[in-house]
């Protein structure tokens, strides 16, 4: 019996040695794992954090993590809570807004409002004239004319959108067509024809007037606006 009890203990001896040795063996491997230090690159962009290999595993930081996927990282005491946004590959995506065409820019629109104050002023000098029959230098026309001229100059100048661009040809048009009324005026007025140049009533049935005035309020009203629109009288 003592003899067995002996054997027992000499096996328990060698049992608990063998453990210690492959204990031993083991706990060097596992606390110098093999590192590999390798670059990040998502969606062909390289990551500023470097990617960890650890025994055939990768590894990267979660704040490097959060920041490729648009996610966010809330530390607590407990856990770290890593929110990704969801991605539907089936969902339709939202259809991108037609972009507003930019409207009459600010410099063609100043330019535009001294040109429209220049053909009032000259639409109102003639038809004071021809309200009081006023006589008037030879060059008092012309003087208008190259003034109203240097106006539309400069809003061509200043036209930079679309909208302004568009509106030049409605802007030249009305000063075409006050250049054209103020001729006939002249010309009546030369061959001394007192129905049109001397009758207070001759204003109020001119057709060609009445157009002139009709552009003008349009072109006061869409410069104002700062939208472009077009009208039949401004042609």
């Amino acid at each position: 019996m003592e003899r067995i009890l002996h054997r027992r203990n000499y096996l328990q001896i060698i049992l608990l040695s063998g453990l210690v040795l492959l204990l031993t063996g083991t706990l060097p491997a596992q606390g110098t794992p093999d590192k590999t230090n390798k670059t990040l690159v998502v969606n062909g962009k390289t990551v500023s954090s470097e990617l960890l290999q650890i025994n055939g595993h990768s590894y990267v930081d979660i704040e490097t993590l959060a920041q490729i996927t648009n996610g966010a990282v809330t530390v607590e005491p407990t856990r770290i809570v890593l929110t990704i946004p969801n991605s539907n590959p089936g969902a339709v995506p939202n259809p991108v807004p037609p972009q507003t065409a930019p409207g009459l820019s600010k410099d063609f629109a100043s330019a535009a409002v001294a040109e429209l104050a220049e053909m009032r002023e000259w639409r109102g000098a003639i038809g004071t004239m021809i309200t009081y029959g006023l006589a008037v230098s030879g060059s008092w026309s012309q003087d208008y004319h190259n003034r109203v001229e240097a106006g539309l100059a400069q809003a061509a100048l200043a036209a930079s959108t679309d909208a302004d661009q568009n509106a030049l040809p409605l802007l030249r048009g009305e000063f075409d067509n006050l250049t054209a009324w103020a001729n006939e005026v002249q010309a009546a007025r030369q061959a001394l024809n007192g129905a049109k140049t001397v009758d207070p009533n001759a204003l109020r049935n001119d057709p060609s007037l009445a157009k002139i005035t009709d552009c003008g309020r349009f072109l006061n009203g869409m410069v104002v606006s700062g939208t472009f629109a077009d009208n039949a009288s401004c042609h």
